[in-house]
């Protein structure tokens, strides 16, 4: 049942919580802008030793980095600004922008190394120092490995698109250097320059599925795409609130989710006789178990009671969209 010291104690860990979410994400954002430059002066470094076009595309990529943690380190600022009176619904979307962009970012260097392996491999390469170079790109490899997995535990944990895209861009950048560090070691083993290009392009081919993947993504947020198992859960919650008779239907579910934020909207089924009071009790218990479902996210719900012979109170039926999911 609803009470007021039980209402309050759940805002109260709720701004808690979403503090503590706050601190955490914009550490996670300045370790991210801090390796990222440590990144580029290292990969620069590396190049200017061997001359190795693979090393190039490396720092490239790097560059590349930094403008798009620059950005995404903007977005996470923005998105934690608290709702106002142009934006009710909060600032979080701009997440999918942040994430879109930086696809876009990581795609445009991939194309970038491309051209560069292409030029390489029609010239002809002149490596030397590799064993130095090699040394230097692992050990930035390694860094940015611990880096990326961080921020990708951080993203998911609190739920952050901005942080996890910028931990999957980062993980893309480990990859790269692994890339390259293999192919440098065959083509300082073997003599066979003309491997160095080679492997630059093969890498950056895997740098445009990361750019895709990213992209898919933010789309998706921005066109409120409803996640799968937030359906289910929602669902089925629901149906076994319809069980013990709590309530005695519902229909026009909605959700959406933005960053560690879910909106959930539906209409509830009560009996025609139940008072107003009543009512009220049984949507608050029910709202209750729904945020229960989401410990880990700030729950906003809208609900509508309506009487059991809702038919009859909308005799041309429900003025709106379609009802996307079965109704009870």
């Amino acid at each position: 049942m609803f009470s007021l010291p039980h209402f309050f104690k759940n805002k109260q860990d709720e701004m808690k919580q979403l503090t503590n979410q706050m601190n955490m994400r914009v550490f996670a954002m300045g370790l991210s802008l801090s390796i990222a430059v440590l990144m580029l002066a290292g990969k620069l470094t590396a190049f200017f030793i061997t001359g190795s076009s693979a090393i190039l595309s490396d720092a490239a990529e790097s560059i590349v980095h930094i403008l798009a943690s620059g950005v995404a380190a903007f977005s996470l600022w923005f998105s934690m600004q608290a709702p106002d009176h142009h934006h009710p619904y909060g600032h979080g979307k701009i997440a999918y922008f942040s994430a879109g962009f930086e696809g876009a970012l990581i795609g445009v260097a991939a194309v970038t190394i491309i051209l560069l392996a292409l030029r390489a491999l029609i010239k002809g390469a002149e490596l030397h120092e590799l064993h130095l170079g090699l040394l230097i790109t692992a050990a930035l490899a390694a860094i940015n490995c611990a880096l990326g997995l961080f921020l990708v535990w951080v993203g998911k944990h609190y739920h952050s698109l901005v942080l996890t895209a910028n931990g999957k861009h980062v993980l893309t950048d480990m990859w790269t250097s692994l890339g390259v560090l293999v192919g440098v070691t065959v083509v300082w083993l073997t003599g066979l320059s003309w491997l160095d290009p080679l492997v630059a392009i093969l890498v950056a081919l895997h740098i445009l599925y990361t750019a895709y993947a990213l992209m898919r993504n933010a789309f998706q947020g921005l066109l409120d795409e409803a996640d799968p198992h937030n359906t289910r859960v929602l669902l089925d919650l629901l149906e076994k609130m319809v069980a013990k008779k709590l309530v005695s239907g519902y229909h026009q579910l909605r959700h959406r989710q933005t960053e560690n934020v879910i909106w959930i909207e539906m209409h509830l089924l009560m009996p025609d006789t139940m008072s107003t009071g009543e009512a009220h009790n049984r949507t608050t218990e029910l709202e209750e178990a729904v945020r229960a479902l989401f410990p880990e996210r700030i729950v906003h719900i809208t609900t509508h009671v309506e009487p059991d012979q809702h038919h009859a109170a909308h005799p041309e039926g429900h003025d709106g969209p379609e009802d996307p999911y079965i109704a009870c």
